[in-house]
């Protein structure tokens, strides 16, 4: 799931959702305001370096859906500030779109709130099958065990991104594969006059995303095995700590970047001012800046010690978005064969390749077309390391606060406020209070 900046409201109108006991997507006369099975809305998520970009990339897949089914796509953009609050109005309200996107880390959220349409085995049937897709893909569709609440679209996984120029200026020969080697790198490049690493501090999903992957490496969990939130256990403590003393203590974050929440990081990496980006699938938005493929290159994001694996060497959480249905449009006909075109081989080579994502149908992503180095890097990742955030209902209210958190401790230690083992505690106390009871 890419950058969402949901604020509070988003985990006070999902308790309100949770409380619906099955509101439904569409408007009171069928799905997103038009009643007609020759017409569909769809919220897409922003996925390129801009809303124009992705109406440019999906506008003439959209036209050939057209031409092939005679149903015409309202689409609508929907960047990622706006879209979870969005979601979560339309399932209250009921006037939403037919087809969005959704975050995969939002599944099992969206999924309680009864709003979805359940891919059970004779809707996946309409779709080519469950076997299509990647298991690790599917693992992020909702609770285990249920059917899945959308479909996997687009595969990300986050990479660490290096300048070149920057690394040899520096006399570093490779990419660090420990966070010890980062921190030692960044000294060197810090003496050149250069950042070492960028970070969306003031961005609670980044936040989220990456002491997700800190507390995997410690072996610590958020929540404990029946679904609570476990916020406060020594280990995640310990996994944000050492999350914010990238910029805290080992001065490997520049403060500067506390307040970044915008993308910020990618564009100082993309024009030379930092030398090193923790990101998802970066490279068309690096283009689209007018950095040249060839003058960075792709490693997997550091561990604590050893190489990327499972357990305690996950480096990234799966990342991606899915395709959901609300389950009242009416025109299901019609969204379930918008479904089935968005994942067909043809379609997932075309936009995963402007995505620089990877397909989630395992057909399209051995496509040579997914062979490149930074592609090899990711799908080894998504293969290998990479780990499912929580399928929780509460999952996205904790995505909201503890990712807040984390923004507030990034703001301590740009302020020269000490982050100790306490501070963080506490901020975490602070976050838990606000999940739900149950």
């Amino acid at each position: 799931m890419r950058r969402i900046r949901a604020g509070a409201t988003g985990a006070v109108a999902l308790s309100l959702a949770l409380a619906a006991t099955a509101c439904g997507g569409g408007s009171a006369t069928g799905g997103g305001s038009n009643d007609s099975p020759k017409t569909l809305t769809y919220w897409a998520s922003n996925q390129g370096a801009s809303i124009a970009v992705d109406q440019r990339v999906l506008g003439p897949e959209l036209d050939k859906f057209q031409k092939q089914t005679g149903i015409k796509v309202k689409l609508e953009v929907v960047p990622w500030s706006d879209l979870l609050n969005r979601i979560l109005t339309a399932t209250t309200s009921g006037q939403g779109p037919d087809v969005l996107n959704i975050g995969n880390t939002w599944s099992a959220s969206l999924q309680a709130t009864g709003a979805l349409l359940p891919w059970d085995a004779e809707n996946l049937a309409k779709i080519g099958g469950k076997d299509r897709f990647a298991a690790a893909a599917l693992d992020s569709t909702g609770v285990r065990g249920k059917d899945p609440a959308a479909i996997p679209l687009y595969s990300m996984a986050y990479a660490l991104y290096y300048n070149k120029k920057i690394f040899a200026d520096a006399g570093i020969s490779q990419p660090p594969a420990t966070w010890g080697e980062l921190v030692a790198d960044g000294k060197k490049i810090d003496a050149r006059g250069k950042a070492a690493l960028g970070a969306e501090g003031a961005n609670p999903s980044e936040n989220i995303h990456h002491v997700f992957v800190f507390a995997q490496q410690r072996g610590a969990a958020f929540f404990t095995p029946d679904g609570k939130p476990d916020f406060t256990a020594p280990q995640v403590v310990d996994a944000v700590k050492s999350y914010v003393d990238l910029m805290a203590t080992d001065k490997a974050i520049p403060t500067g970047d506390a307040e970044y929440a915008q993308n910020q990081s990618v564009s100082d990496f993309a024009k030379g001012r930092q030398a090193m980006l923790l990101w998802q699938s970066a490279a068309s938005n690096l283009t689209s800046q007018g950095m040249s493929a060839d003058s960075y290159g792709i490693a997997p994001v550091p561990v604590i010690s050893g190489t990327p694996g499972s357990g305690t060497q996950v480096d990234s959480a799966f990342m991606g978005i899915n395709l959901a249905v609300f389950k009242n449009t009416h025109n299901l006909d019609g969204a379930t064969r918008f479904v089935r075109f968005m994942t067909s081989d043809a379609e997932q080579k075309i936009l995963n390749k402007a995505y620089s994502s990877i397909p989630p149908v395992t057909s399209a992503q051995a496509d040579a077309a997914f062979a490149t180095p930074a592609d090899t890097v990711l799908k080894s990742t998504l293969s290998a390391s990479a780990a499912a955030m929580p399928q929780v209902p509460s999952e996205s209210q904790f995505e909201t606060t503890v990712g807040t958190a984390v923004k507030n401790l990034f703001a301590d230690a740009a302020a020269g406020r000490a982050v100790t083992t306490g501070s963080v505690k506490a901020e975490l106390e602070k976050a838990q209070q606000q999940m739900p009871a149950a």
